[in-house]
């Protein structure tokens, strides 16, 4: 079955860490851009941190800059997303996404624009609160 998990959300307290995960099935990932996003209640959809697994390009929103990083091992599967000093406002489910590289690049996917994702994962809650 060709799908993404994600895994790793859970209730953490501000200045807090948590470590997500994406994994493929089904497919390779070396030959996607893999993006995280999330959606917090009444807003849109946004990009959060999202890297070409061709050619390490990679992208983040400026509210996560610093804070959040991609990880991953030769394998590139699982992608993780590292969280460092979460803040009430991360408070969101989190999606991972891939599209075929040669469709896109990190900046487009995180920013929404031209192809739409080939997979969505199935989203994992994140919640800072104290």
């Amino acid at each position: 079955q060709v799908q993404l998990v994600e895994s790793g959300g859970g209730l953490v307290q501000p200045g807090g860490s948590l470590r997500l995960s994406c994994a493929a099935s089904g497919f390779r990932l070396d030959y996607y851009v893999i993006g995280w996003l999330r959606q917090a209640p009444g807003k849109e959809r946004e990009g959060v941190l999202c890297i070409n697994n061709r050619d390490d390009d990679t992208y983040s929103t400026d509210s996560v800059k610093g804070r959040f990083t991609i990880s991953r091992d030769n394998a590139k599967n699982p992608i993780y997303l590292e969280m460092n000093s979460l803040k009430p406002e991360d408070t969101a489910v989190y999606y991972c996404a891939a599209i075929e590289a040669e469709k896109t690049t990190a900046q487009a996917t995180c920013i929404r624009v031209g192809a739409p994702p080939d997979y969505w994962g199935q989203g994992t809650q994140v919640t800072v609160s104290s």
